[in-house]
């Protein structure tokens, strides 16, 4: 609700003008009443109804413009893949129902967990977590999220920072008690799924220049840190980076925001450069974001990205080692971006108008703000208004001090792990740590991030952006080409089975075994038809000859 509301009172200024501005915060405040629903649910059917209720928001405000046919298929694609995630939960309902008799949180995850087999528990842990899959663009099903940019960039940030995407992290711990009985194996399918969508996104990040779509797989990549942390019995960790990185993630993407705004609707990075001067407050606040994404300490994002690495140390070092190396590329990818973004030189006096076919805002009507300064490049960047800013002030404060919520180093320091302990019971893990191991790990993490922004610094900021174009393969670029083998599966063979079923199975055989029933039905009726000639001599003769035959059938009966 803060992160919401922050975001709303940013909207006011980003989409003053447009057309469909009263419908922009219809649709705004059904999703924050949607995730809150599923939050406050006290049982599994009500939450899926909150659920459901942010896919569709989704649905409506990633389309938001729907004119322009890439909102529209964006729109389509969250909502389609989400329920792929969505049947998972379902079935997984379907089974505690089965096995418990009751879908309320107490008593499922009280003693309704002792009642449930391993085998039962292991498949309602794996089947809810391919619904979090879905909701939290985790490998495979993240193709939604990248293509959401297509709304208006307040609703990036709702969705990316506070609301839809965590809500399967959410999930995960909600249910502690239930992955806690299951099968080991629940919990190592969560984590290895987490660390590799958490590598694979930090990779992909790395070669993006739209400034939405660096954020965008960012965040798949944080919601891979938060599985990781599910998956090796870390439920506050991942409820701490849950926390923190909606504090820096609705910062950058409100910055991102603001970058665009200030900049005429531009978002390529190679065509930005040198804004820091013009956008004084845009620039210092998108800093601290970066910091604290990068996972440096004060910020932050140190303390909950190192509870998380301390756990995967505990639970398997090679996940660590993921961990560790996406922590290097997230800060490697983060001051890139800064660095085209807001240093070296202004390339922006340079590049032509920007196409507006290229462009994720659509062209908007006269008296917003990007016909107010002219549109496209007809005139200097300039900073946003106080309703723009004043939300990234408040984001930027609360990236600083979020860490205080729960110091790793202190034990009296952890008011959300004492918190949040009733509500995992036996799931609730403290890590322990023998002698300087805790320091090293942080030490590593933070050498890590270093590294990433030392990297950054002198291929970035040294160089010119053109001299840098053979560090980011196609392969990367194009998110090594999962979305295009989805869209050549689908359009391909996957048509070719949709046809097959509509035509042949459907069409053909159910519809045929239908009509075929109906057709036998007409058919006899017709015949029998016949029998009905409305005569009353044709049914004395028929009422006679019935007569008769009992009277025969009574006489053999007797013997005579």
């Amino acid at each position: 609700t803060g992160i919401g509301s922050l975001i709303h009172l940013y909207s006011i200024g980003y989409m003053h003008g447009d057309e469909g501005y009263h419908r922009f915060f219809t649709y705004l405040n059904l999703f924050a009443f949607s995730m809150l629903v599923l939050v406050l649910a006290d049982n599994f059917l009500l939450s899926f109804l909150g659920w459901e209720g942010v896919g569709a928001c989704s649905y409506f405000l990633i389309s938001f413009w729907f004119t322009r046919e890439s909102a529209a298929v964006a729109g389509k694609k969250a909502f389609v893949t989400n329920r792929i995630g969505d049947f998972g939960f379902m079935i997984a309902m379907f089974l505690i129902f089965s096995a418990v008799g009751s879908l309320d949180y107490l008593e499922v995850l009280g003693d309704g967990v002792e009642r449930m087999t391993t085998t039962t528990a292991t498949a309602a842990a794996l089947l809810l977590f391919l619904g979090a899959c879905g909701k939290s663009a985790q490998l495979p099903l993240f193709v939604w999220l990248p293509d959401a940019m297509e709304g208006p960039t307040p609703v990036s940030a709702l969705i990316h920072a506070a609301t839809m995407v965590t809500a399967g992290v959410y999930l995960l711990c909600r249910v502690a008690p239930l992955l806690e009985h299951a099968d080991h194996v629940a919990l190592t399918v969560i984590a290895v799924v987490g660390a590799l969508t958490a590598l694979f996104a930090a990779t992909v990040a790395c070669a993006q220049d739209d400034i939405k779509k660096v954020l965008a797989y960012s965040t798949v990549s944080q919601l891979g840190y938060m599985v990781l942390a599910v998956g090796t019995g870390g439920f506050v960790a991942a409820i701490f980076h849950m926390v923190t990185h909606a504090f820096f993630k609705a910062l950058l993407f409100l910055g991102a925001g603001s970058v665009i705004h200030g900049l005429h609707e531009e978002q390529d990075m190679k065509r930005m450069g040198g804004l820091a001067r013009w956008m004084p407050v845009t620039w210092a606040t998108f800093l601290v974001g970066w910091l604290a994404i990068s996972g440096l300490p004060p910020f932050a994002g140190f303390w909950s990205k190192d509870e998380i690495l301390a756990g995967a140390w505990l639970d398997n070092r090679l996940l660590w080692l993921v961990g560790l190396l996406t922590a290097l590329l997230t800060a490697y990818y983060m001051s890139r971006q800064v660095f085209l973004v807001f240093y070296g030189d202004e390339r922006w006096r340079d590049a032509p108008v920007a196409d507006k076919h290229e462009l994720t805002e659509p062209e908007e009507p006269v008296g917003t703000h990007a016909d107010a300064h002219g549109g496209g490049h007809g005139g200097d960047p300039h900073e946003s208004p106080w309703t723009m800013t004043v939300p990234l002030v408040v984001l930027a404060a609360l990236a600083v001090v979020g860490g205080l919520l729960n110091l790793p180093f202190s034990n009296r320091i952890q008011f959300l792990a004492h918190w949040l302990e009733p509500s995992f019971g036996e799931a609730f893990h403290e890590h322990e740590f023998d002698g300087m191991e805790q320091w090293f790990l942080a030490i590593a993490a933070t050498a890590a991030a270093a590294s990433g922004v030392a990297i950054a610094y002198l291929t970035w900021y040294r160089k010119r952006p053109a001299e840098n174009e053979n560090l980011e393969p196609q392969v990367l670029e194009r998110a090594w080409y999962l979305d295009a083998a989805y869209s050549a599966l689908v359009g391909g063979p996957g048509r070719w089975v949709a046809d097959k079923a509509a035509f042949v199975v459907d069409k053909g055989v159910v519809d045929g075994a239908v009509n075929g029933v109906a057709t036998l039905v007409r058919a006899g009726g017709e015949r029998l038809r016949a029998v009905q000639t409305g005569y009353v001599r044709n049914y004395a003769l028929g009422l006679a000859g019935g007569v008769v035959l009992l009277l025969a059938w009574t006489l053999a009966r007797v013997g005579l």
